[in-house]
């Protein structure tokens, strides 16, 4: 056997810009890793995340000290235990299981037991901004059956209701982005559950979760920067009624489908969720979120320009990766 592992930066162009309540961008910075063996390429992407401590560099450098345990012949198993839970662990791991999926000739869906995958209903991000530019956002992706709104700060209340108003026949997210305080939680989870609200993301900073014990949650409320791998979940039962996996969180696909399941031993409800990136990035996702509860997989959709070829999207209708792309 004779492996090799190339790792690449790249930059796709954003439409516009994208807005939370941390900055704005107006690119994606991702890293494609590709694992080579006897000719056969598996492909991974990841999207290093500032938030978490990650930069492009950081990352590559990651993925380099695995050259070796990667050219040897390292398991997807071994993989997990020999790197944390981040982007670096999520490229790598995404470029195996392409890899297997190639050198087996059977589809990963095929391998996950998934016998026929089915087309899924992303949410659509709206980006953060003035009431009368989100109107006018939503206004423009009305037709959309979920939106999430991007919101955490002063003006939310303003926010949301120029939102429903402008787009009164989707669902929407909530999405906070750790930008609400324990002083106004209460007071803008009555707001979102007024404004018939699907469920609110992340309200507080990851560590403040204890808030959220005892008090009265009449719309549903989801942990994401809370919860990275399956590890996290024992503190947050009581806390949070459903769990966002995000692959470049939980470092990969084998590790996303572990924080999954063990999240549905525990009651939660499912959210699969994805960072700014390419087709390539959110194709283990799509395969991830075929029985989600919520799936927030737009990420192609924000770009100005995607690989190609890409995933298939009909509207907010996205369909399963065909395996020139992956898996």
């Amino acid at each position: 056997m004779t492996r090799v592992l190339l790792a690449q930066p790249e930059s796709f162009p954003i439409a516009g810009s994208f807005t939370i309540s941390r900055g704005s961008k107006t690119e994606a910075e991702v890293i494609c890793c590709t694992i080579v063996e006897n000719g056969t390429a598996g492909r991974g992407e990841c999207v290093p995340y500032r938030r978490y401590g990650e930069t492009i560099a950081s990352v590559l450098a990651a993925i380099e000290e695995r050259r070796a345990d990667i050219e040897r012949g390292i398991t997807r198993e071994e993989l997990i235990e020999a790197m944390p839970a981040g982007a670096a662990r999520n490229a790598l791991d995404c470029a195996l299981w392409d890899l297997e999926a190639k050198r087996s000739g059977r589809t990963v869906a095929q391998m996950l037991a998934i016998a026929r995958p089915e087309p899924i209903t992303t949410a659509f991000t709206l980006s953060l901004d003035t009431p009368e530019k989100m109107a006018a956002q939503a206004r423009a992706n009305s037709d959309r059956p979920l939106l999430k709104v991007k919101i955490g700060g002063q003006g939310d209340v303003e926010r949301v209701q120029a939102v429903v108003e402008a787009a009164p026949r989707s669902r929407i997210i909530l999405d906070a982005n750790e930008g609400w305080t324990e002083a106004d939680l209460a007071e803008n989870l009555e707001m979102a559950a007024r404004l018939g609200v699907s469920l609110v993301e992340q309200p507080l900073a990851a560590g403040q979760d204890e808030a959220l014990r005892g008090i009265s949650r009449p719309v549903s409320v989801c942990a994401d920067e809370s919860v990275h791998t399956a590890d996290h979940l024992e503190r947050l039962v009581g806390l949070y009624d459903a769990v966002n996996i995000k692959l470049d969180k939980a470092g990969g696909l084998t590790a996303a489908l572990q924080l999954k399941t063990r999240a549905r031993e525990l009651g939660f409800g499912i959210m699969v969720g994805c960072m700014v990136g390419t087709s390539l990035g959110m194709a283990p996702a799509v395969l991830l979120a075929q029985d989600a509860d919520f799936v927030d997989l737009d990420g192609p959709l924000l770009l100005a320009r995607d690989r190609e070829p890409g995933l298939i999207y009909a509207g907010s209708l996205v369909s399963p990766p065909s395996s020139d792309l992956w898996g």
